[in-house]
């Protein structure tokens, strides 16, 4: 049956930003959303403290009209939140309501956060409490699992903000620090600017603000038809000296109450991992069981006739390898054979 091909005309429409404010400590990154929501053509303003401590204060600038969220520093009340009120931002955008403004503050937090999340996981598996107990002072390597880990809850909270039914504002801390070489060294008398958060986040932004306490505010990046920047191609463009978000969203990126729609973003399906072959798991149960190195030799010998004979796949065979490595160790470790009891192990791996 022949692939059906589905298109649609582009709808021209200017869809709801999301606004990444960033600059060094005192720049006014904070102030801005305060201000923001005092707007007579916005709704209501929820605002996500993140280890700034500035929700309640900027509470007295005149007119401001925001709530600060209250959450107990967890992921699953802070994920929780944002989709709660996205989805109050949804039922106002229905309703034909002034639009919801979501404001998190900062992403350099958030990103902290589940940095240290990575590094609690790795510094709490068995192989790595050995360590610790071995030397409290071991420098711990977090695996790239463990990394995936922290850059899909982000993506998950950042899916969230790119399509939000509303205005979204977040803030990050940025500054100038020493360019580092191929080598992993700082290079003498080079400087480069870095946006602290994850990796990724001023390039989902769809309009990026650098904030400076001496210089004026300049748009580093922004994906818009009426008034476009991109980073590395264009300069910089500076904001007039009385520019606000306000001004940012409604005039310059032109949205419209009443026809500005939200980001569509359809979810990738990666779908499923190919079936596993029924004689890779016997050789991973074999593996797992192992007790001492002659067991472990004995599961190691399988994997290459059962390569050759396509019992197995390759992706598995490279699995298989690295669990026997792994398992080596393990029994090493806890003292379940000596070393000289048989054969070395993966010698050929």
């Amino acid at each position: 049956m022949a692939f059906k091909l589905q298109t649609r005309q582009p709808t021209g429409r200017v869809p709801w930003p999301l606004v990444l404010v960033e600059g060094p400590e005192k720049s006014g990154k904070s102030y801005g959303i305060a201000v923001l929501s005092a707007s007579e053509k916005v709704g209501q303003t929820y605002w996500i403290d993140l280890a700034e401590g500035s929700a309640d204060e900027y509470g007295a600038i005149d007119g401001a009209r925001y709530v600060v969220v209250e959450h107990d520093g967890t992921w699953a009340t802070i994920f929780g939140s944002v989709e709660a009120i996205y989805a109050e931002a949804q039922r106002a955008s229905d309703a034909g309501e002034p639009p919801v403004v979501l404001a998190i503050d900062s992403m350099t937090a958030e990103w902290n956060m589940l940095k240290d999340w990575a590094s609690n996981r790795a510094r709490g598996s068995n192989s790595n409490k050995r360590k610790l107990a071995a030397d409290p002072q071991a420098e711990i390597t977090v695996p790239a699992n463990y990394w995936n880990d922290a850059n899909s809850r982000h993506a998950k909270l950042m899916r969230l903000l790119m399509t939000f039914p509303g205005i979204a504002v977040i803030t990050a801390r940025g500054k100038w620090v020493a360019a580092i070489g191929e080598n992993g060294q700082p290079v003498e008398g080079k400087k480069e600017y870095k946006v602290e958060g994850q990796k990724n986040l001023a390039f989902d932004a769809s309009c990026w603000v650098r904030l400076d306490r001496e210089e004026p505010a300049k748009v580093i990046g922004l994906r818009s038809v009426h008034a476009g920047v991109r980073p590395g191609r264009d300069e910089p463009k500076e904001l007039p000296d009385d520019w606000t978000l306000e001004w940012l969203v409604f005039e310059a990126l032109r949205c419209d109450p009443h026809g500005t729609h939200a980001r569509q973003l359809t979810e990738l399906q990666p779908g499923d991992e190919a079936p596993e072959s029924p004689r890779f798991a016997e050789i991973a149960t074999a593996i797992a069981d192992a007790k001492t190195l002659d067991d472990l030799k004995a599961a190691w010998d399988l994997i290459q006739p059962a390569l050759n004979g396509e019992e197995i796949r390759a992706d598995e065979a490279d699995v298989a390898s690295a669990a026997v490595k792994a398992r080596k160790v393990e029994i090493e470790a806890l003292g379940a054979a000596d070393s000289d009891q048989g054969e070395p192990v993966g010698a050929s791996a």
